[in-house]
């Protein structure tokens, strides 16, 4: 899933999504204002979702760094107790 996650988070996969999609529409002959906001929409996607993973991946660390120093309290306090 992680590796999933960072590959649907790669701006390079967009902008080569976007290269396919333009491409596509030049082949089957629309014009260049939809294909401009076709192409603008998939890069207006791509950096949403960008940011929603990495800050995402940023917020877990955050959370899981604040289990790991109140584990470590707790024990520290434990300790203490016990001696």
């Amino acid at each position: 899933m992680n590796t999933i996650m960072r590959k649907l988070s790669s701006r390079k996969l967009w902008a080569a999504l976007a290269g396919v999609v333009t491409g596509l529409a030049m082949v089957f002959g629309l014009d260049e204002n939809t294909i401009s906001t076709v192409a603008g929409a998939v890069v207006s996607v791509a950096s949403v979702l960008t940011y929603i993973v990495t800050e995402g991946k940023i917020d877990a660390e955050g959370v899981k760094k604040a289990v790991e120093d109140t584990q470590n309290a707790v024990e520290a306090v434990s300790d203490a107790d016990g001696e």
